[in-house]
């Protein structure tokens, strides 16, 4: 064979293998999201119903009953140093949390999960733990509120209070998280420079899992090929999963070993959230029992990246999250 016909069939057998590689890349399914693609949020309300003198605050010193996203940006620039409310505009991104809080703070890690070339191309999973800052950056929503109630009171989520999609439901409603960290409780009459310093030194967030009964169908795959987990469209049960405790440096867990059983312990905690929903939100949990006075919460909303439905095919989804209290038992 001349030397030009080989260097035809070596230049045609190397554009059958580009070829091949971007049909994989098209067709496969990842857990995580790669290539940096995001999630658009297109609104974040948070209502309080009045009932029983149930009141909430962005700064701890004007009480109303319904809370916009307005309060939560003005009570971050009037209160800089004690108040960190991060309200992403436009995207967030996936991150995870075993729900560890220090210092005030859920500690959240931004995973990444890319190809390494020196070991056979296999995807590996890395993360790196984040900062809140104020602001409308940010891979993840993060924001303090405060309740006031004039005697002891069992609150209750509202059953409105749900994460939505809006356009085409790709299935990424399914992924998301929502962790309540109670700061600290005062009495009412107490200042409110002293409400707002309010801070938990550490201890462990409780999280919310809506829809947690519905997969899309590339969910279902990615559990199946990713999680070694069977699960179903409608009607599924709670799937267990472990939330990232720590950094994770680049190519050390690959991601079909980010499973559901038995995955590293230095980087992984098993989750098991105080509240869960179904996706026709039937549910109404009893929420939190407060003493007469006021407690500090801080109120975290993610995209959880080791939910088996946050995979390629649910990126560029828009989702909404509601979130409303009431004194008023179900």
């Amino acid at each position: 064979m001349s030397k030009r016909k080989q260097k035809k069939t070596s230049l045609k057998s190397a554009i059958l293998l580009l070829l091949l590689m971007a049909l994989l890349l098209i067709t496969s399914s990842y857990a995580w999201f790669t290539a940096n693609q995001t999630v658009t949020v297109s609104t974040l309300q948070v209502n309080v119903k009045a009932s029983n003198g149930l009141q909430i605050s962005a700064d701890a010193q004007n009480w109303k009953t319904i809370l916009e996203k307005t309060d939560l940006t003005k009570a971050a620039a009037d209160y800089s140093s004690v108040i960190i409310n991060q309200l992403p505009d436009k995207n967030l991104e996936p991150v995870s949390s075993a729900g560890v809080v220090t210092n005030g703070k859920m500690e959240m890690f931004y995973g990444v999960v890319a190809a390494d070339n020196t070991k056979g191309g296999d995807y590996y999973l890395s993360a790196t733990k984040q900062t809140d800052v104020s602001g409308t950056d940010g891979k993840y929503i993060a924001f303090d509120l405060f309740l006031r109630v004039d005697q002891p009171t069992t609150i209750y989520m509202t059953k409105t209070s749900n994460v939505t999609f809006e356009g085409d439901d790709k299935g990424l409603k399914n992924a998301a998280r929502v962790a309540f960290v109670t700061e600290g409780n005062t009495a009412g009459d107490t200042d409110p420079a002293t409400m707002r310093a309010l801070s938990l030194a550490s201890g462990t967030a409780d999280i919310w899992e809506p829809n947690y009964d519905v997969h899309s169908p590339l969910g279902i795959a990615a559990a199946r090929d990713y999680y070694q987990v069977t699960t179903q469209a409608t009607g599924g049960s709670l799937i267990p999963y472990y939330g990232i405790k720590a950094d994770i440096p680049a190519s050390t867990i690959p991601m079909k070993q980010v499973t559901t059983a038995n995955p590293s312990a230095t980087y992984f905690a098993a989750i098991t959230p105080k509240f869960k929903t179904l996706a026709d939100n039937q549910a109404s949990p009893d929420f939190m029992h407060l003493a007469a006075g006021v407690p500090k919460v801080r109120i975290y909303m993610w995209v959880e990246g080791q939910d088996v439905d946050c995979e390629n095919g649910a990126s560029g989804s828009s989702i909404n999250f509601d979130l409303g209290f009431t004194a008023v038992a179900p």
